[in-house]
């Protein structure tokens, strides 16, 4: 089954680390993906831009309206996601307690409706 990995964190704690930690954290996730992928079960997953750089768009009575920012206020924001495949949640879970993202915030794990 497939599931998406949804990586949460609060945008601030990131944004503050220093160069070297930032460094150290993606040097975990290279080596997380690496894991993965040897592993067979890592399909994609991309790093998303903070939520600045976000545009919310909502129809409403035909128009669309568009806004600046993410569609809510939260502590925590999506910075990025990965898309598993995995023979059951169980699975799933053991793989999303890998991610380095795990250790500051919070990993959805979401089965994929195939469709």
């Amino acid at each position: 089954m497939r599931y998406v990995l949804l990586i949460c964190a609060d945008e601030s704690g990131i944004q503050a680390m220093s160069e070297e930690e930032g460094a150290a954290m993606m040097a975990k996730y290279a080596a997380f993906g690496q894991e993965m992928t040897e592993r067979g079960v890592l399909q994609t997953g991309e790093r998303l831009r903070p939520t600045i750089d976000a545009t919310t768009v909502r129809v409403r009575d035909g128009e669309v309206l568009t806004s600046d920012g993410p569609f809510a206020e939260t502590k925590e924001q999506i910075g990025g996601y990965y898309v598993v495949d995995c023979k059951d949640l169980d699975e799933a879970i053991e793989v999303a307690a890998k991610i380095p993202g795990a250790s500051l915030g919070t990993i959805e794990v979401r089965p994929i409706w195939d469709m």
